[in-house]
């Protein structure tokens, strides 16, 4: 009975192991027969072949990689319409929305990924000093730490080439322009008031410090359309969008004191920087040319606050400065010299949003307003001058994809400027309202990682002149080699004249400038070398009789000129250990017929040619950078009474060295000497000749020579930082 029991239990067994066998077979058979080959080729554009390129079904382990044939092949039990994904480095990666059925024999092309490292950029007129930059000309640290520059980023920015060197002002010359040609924006918004007001033969600083701005672009022409009212040249501050830590730093100076500090949260964080300037110490060591009645004084505070959105950036940036300072200067004319003095105060309110929108849409908008006043006493003429301005921008842009980019957008530009004259028996006031309106559209187009192009157009309605102007622009760069590419740029330019016109005259034409621009850029580990080539053609320039512009003075909008030239820059920072160096030359052919000009000729302020070479080592044993910077500049135009030549003859050569020492006493302390034209070459800017002639019929004259031959600067500063390792060699 129990052999009966046991052999039934064996069947039963033998039964279940047969049933379980022919379910699995079925299921596997099953399965097999639902398995669908996913085969192809890849290339790329040219038929080339690319091997290792990844191949695979979005959402599941179904892939493969291209063998030495560029082909691939795979199972996978997936139905119905599933994503396949191709993608291999430095090409754009594709994906095919298809049934599964259908993705047999497939013929894939991969094209080149436009936005590689290597890829080409638009590099006509512009260069860049930033530390996220595929090329970067300049770092920040640069703007800082060049000798003659003193801290000033405007300074630093006077050793690229396209720039001239006009001493005794201090504000950007470029290519042919006048410093009222080139504009100022920090994340993208109008500066009004950018410099510091001073009088003749002292050179004017940036307002604004360079403690709190991560990145610098400089374009010496053919520029975005994004930007306008400008004939020259823009110059974009970019504040931190991110502080790394917590830190303060102290600064004591041989001229003042500054401080500085950042305060960091899990999203947001606030940096502020004061500074505070007096020369009365300085001057009673190192006396200069002018009779000082009250020495230059300055406060100036900075403060930027930025707070991360969900989708966005937001910062609010508010900058407060007031100077002062009386002195009587030479006057070949004036017997006991003529007094000067001047008391201003100038506040600036920046904010801006850039974000996402979705849709690879982004959002960019901001708004600035200025206010400027400004007493000034010229003997016993009194002025007092009011601006206030303001600037609101709103741009979208809209990325399809990695080859095409859209952008447009609309600003308003307003200004309210007032003045009144007082002098003896004369009290008068005059002033202008202007609203500008603008509008802009951009496209960005990659064809491929060796050719862009860029093109747009703006248009500005301005109110004073009730007319519309526009602007028409566009770019092209073409990589042809590894390491070179060449670029050309096209556009027009508009630009109403400044405060010292519109307050007299509103019968007038917005002033035009045409640039023709073609560029060469070398790239090649730590070495940049650039070539352009530029035209410039003005219209609508500002005439006007008598010598000044006055009351009674008639203005017209009947000037023209051109301004022609090469620039080339070199910088080496590999071949040799620890010395970083570049050099910069520019050649200028300008004429022009505008102001009070009886005819065309080249400017005074400009400079047929300037070179300028800057170079830094860092001394490790010593714990030290030393810098130098040597500037020469051919000489400038002036006009001799003495002859009937107009702006015929020329001053000598300028020339300037200056150097500096960064001394690192330890990781947090610095100590900071500079010394600029060390050399103490008597360099003159011009002459002035008397009004009226002599016994023997000539006309006397003075040179025109800076104010002190030589400056000295040392300074303290400390850094209080979490890590322990900051200090402020970024911004010395």
């Amino acid at each position: 009975m129990k052999s009966e029991i046991h052999e039934h239990k064996k069947k039963n067994r033998n039964i279940v192991s047969k049933t379980l066998i022919t379910i699995i077979t079925v299921f596997i058979s099953t399965i097999a027969f639902t398995q669908t080959t996913i085969a192809g080729k890849i290339t790329d554009t040219k038929g080339e072949v690319i091997i290792g390129a990844n191949v695979y079904l979005e959402g599941t382990y179904d892939g493969a990689t291209s063998d030495d044939h560029g082909k691939f092949a795979f199972s996978t039990a997936e139905t119905g319409t599933q994503n396949l994904i191709i993608s291999f480095l430095s090409f754009e990666t594709k994906t095919i929305v298809e049934d599964v059925s259908k993705l047999q024999n497939l013929q894939i092309k991969l094209r080149e990924d436009v936005e590689s490292l290597d890829a080409v950029i638009i590099s006509a007129g512009t260069f860049e000093a930033s530390d996220n930059s595929k090329v970067s000309v300049l770092k920040p640290l640069d703007v800082v730490t060049t000798a003659s520059a003193l801290g000033d980023y405007v300074g630093a920015l006077q050793t690229l080439p396209g720039t001239s060197n006009v001493a005794e002002d201090g504000r950007l010359f470029v290519r042919g322009g006048n410093a009222d040609e080139t504009q100022i924006f920090i994340d993208g918004i109008r500066v009004f008031t950018p410099y510091t007001p001073t009088t003749n033969n002292i050179p004017t600083r940036g307002r604004y410090s360079p403690f709190l701005f991560d990145g610098i672009t400089f374009s010496t022409g053919g520029y975005s359309s994004e930007f306008g009212q400008a004939l020259s040249s823009i110059l974009l501050l970019n504040t931190i969008d991110e502080s790394d830590q917590e830190k303060t730093d102290i600064g004591i100076m041989s001229v003042g004191a500054s401080l500085g500090n950042t305060q960091k949260w899990k999203k947001s964080s606030l940096s502020f920087n004061a500074n505070y300037i007096n020369l009365a110490p300085y001057l009673a060591i190192f006396e200069d040319k002018n009779e000082w009645k009250t020495p230059f004084v300055g406060a100036q505070g900075e403060i930027v606050f930025r707070q991360k959105l969900n989708n966005g950036m937001l910062k609010f940036y508010a900058a407060f400065d007031a100077t002062k300072f009386e002195l009587n200067q030479e006057d070949i004319n004036y017997e006991d010299g003529i007094d000067f003095k001047l008391n201003n105060n100038n506040f600036y309110l920046n904010t801006s949003y850039k974000g996402g929108l979705g849709s690879n849409w982004t959002l960019t908008s901001g708004v600035s307003y200025t206010y400027a006043k400004n007493n000034i006493g010229v003997q016993t003429s009194q002025i007092n001058d009011t601006e206030n301005s303001a600037h609101v921008k709103l741009k979208l842009k809209k990325r399809f994809n990695s080859r095409l980019k859209l952008s447009f957008g609309v600003e308003q530009f307003v200004t309210d400027f007032d003045e009144n004259y007082k002098e003896d028996t004369i009290n008068e006031t005059y002033g202008f309202n202007n609203n500008i309106t603008a509008v802009f559209a951009e496209a960005d187009v990659l064809f491929s990682k060796d050719l862009a192009l860029k093109f747009g157009v703006r248009a500005d309605h301005s109110s004073i002149f009730n007319a519309t102007d526009i602007a028409p622009r566009a770019a092209l760069a073409y990589k042809n080699s590894k390491n070179g590419q060449f670029s050309l740029a096209y556009g027009n330019f508009f630009q109403n004249p400044n405060s010292t016109i519109l307050k007299f005259e509103h019968d007038l034409k917005a002033q035009k400038t045409s640039h023709y621009i073609v560029n060469y850029q070398y790239v090649n580990d730590g070495k940049i070398f650039r070539a352009e080539a530029y035209r410039k053609d003005y219209d609508n320039l500002i005439k006007f009789d008598g010598e000044f512009e006055t009351f009674g003075t008639n203005f017209e909008s009947t000037g023209d000129g051109y301004a022609q030239g090469l620039d080339l820059f070199w910088r080496d920072n590999t071949s040799i250990k620890n010395i970083d160096y570049w050099i910069s030359y520019s050649y200028l052919d300008t004429e022009r017929d505008y102001r009070n000009y009886t005819s065309a000729v080249q400017p005074s302020y400009a400079t047929n040619h300037n070179v300028s070479i800057v170079g830094k080592y860092w001394i490790e044993s010593w714990k030290s950078q030393v810098g130098f910077d040597y500037g020469f500049s051919s000489g400038r135009p002036y006009t001799n009474p003495n002859t009937n030549d107009f702006l015929n003859e020329r001053t000598k050569p300028f020339s300037n060295l200056s150097l500096n020492w960064a001394y690192l006493l330890d990781k947090q302390k610095i100590l900071y000497v500079s010394v600029n034209n060390v050399l103490g070459i008597k360099n003159v800017n011009g002459y002035q000749y008397a009004d009226t002639p002599n016994l023997n019929g000539q006309f006397n004259r003075r040179a025109l020579t800076p104010a002190a031959d030589q400056f000295f600067f040392i300074g303290f500063f400390w850094t209080i930082s979490e890590n322990g390792n900051d200090n402020q060699l970024d911004n010395l």
